[in-house]
């Protein structure tokens, strides 16, 4: 191996910013855990506070991702099996939440559900329903930013395996439903598994749009991400909290990218 090769076909003098660029990104974990306080990290994580916090993250995440399957797997067969042009609108139409600031978003979902604006007043007067500010907020919330993860992760899978066993199912004589319960479907597991997990990690993480399209308050529409900028934000104990709640989010991060790996195709082999 010479002095500008590491023998793979990266130059040596790429080994240094690779290795900083990993430490940008592991350190400040590092510091993360290292600022816990193992003492009391079991007494903050169970405060009444962080199991409220906890329990409407798991609720509302769960919500939001059978949300986006409802939503999602038509739309991610409806990607894969359009033409070119379709494909690449819808694409790029699925992927506006994941430039888009969460801010942002929720700012929009606020314009479109709030009191004063047409759905607003159609919800209100219809079926006597106010989105902004409650538990329901916090799911649609964490649904817009998720939807795109599953969508992608689907479409993605659908398109790889082609549809020449869902052609041949139709020349055998299925319906088009059967052929979706018993050909698309079964082939597409894999993305939707993958898709499932990172639509839920994604959901118990939002915090832009949820913090302005659902408020916090605790106990009602406080999530975790939520609960600890209030700690963090707070005096005292509570930025013990912050910590022990960012760590048992480091940790779901963890497992669900072991689950995602778990279910990459190929990966049991």
């Amino acid at each position: 191996m010479t002095g500008r090769d590491t023998g793979t076909g990266t130059p040596f003098t790429l080994v240094a910013p690779a290795v900083l660029g990993v430490a940008l990104l592991i350190l400040p974990l590092v510091a993360l855990v290292g600022r816990a306080s193992w003492a009391t990290l079991w007494q903050d994580i169970t405060s009444p506070a962080a199991l409220d916090a906890l329990r409407l993250s798991v609720l509302s995440g769960l919500g939001a991702t059978a949300l986006c399957l409802v939503l999602g797997l038509p739309l991610a067969l409806l990607m894969a099996r359009s033409g070119p042009r379709v494909s690449a609108l819808l694409r790029a139409l699925v992927a506006v939440p994941l430039v888009l600031p969460p801010m942002v978003g929720g700012v929009a979902l606020l314009f479109l559900f709030g009191r004063t604006s047409p759905v607003g007043r159609m919800l209100s007067d219809a079926f006597d329903v106010t989105l902004p500010f409650t538990p329901a907020a916090v799911v649609l919330a964490q649904a817009f930013v998720a939807l795109p993860f599953l969508v992608l992760a689907v479409e993605g899978t659908i398109r790889s395996v082609g549809g020449r066993y869902e052609r041949t199912a139709a020349t055998l004589g299925a319906r088009p439903w059967r052929v979706l319960w018993h050909v698309t479907l079964p082939l597409a597991a894999p993305g939707i598994v993958v898709g499932v997990i990172l639509c839920f990690a994604r959901a118990i993480g939002e915090f832009g749009a949820t913090a302005l399209f659902a408020g916090n308050a605790p106990g009602v529409t406080q999530t975790m991400p939520l609960a600890i900028y209030t700690a963090f934000n707070g005096a005292g104990t509570g930025r013990e909290t912050a910590v022990a709640l960012s760590i048992l989010l480091l940790a779901t991060a963890v497992v669900v990218l072991l689950l995602v790996r778990a279910w990459r195709p190929g990966a049991l082999k």
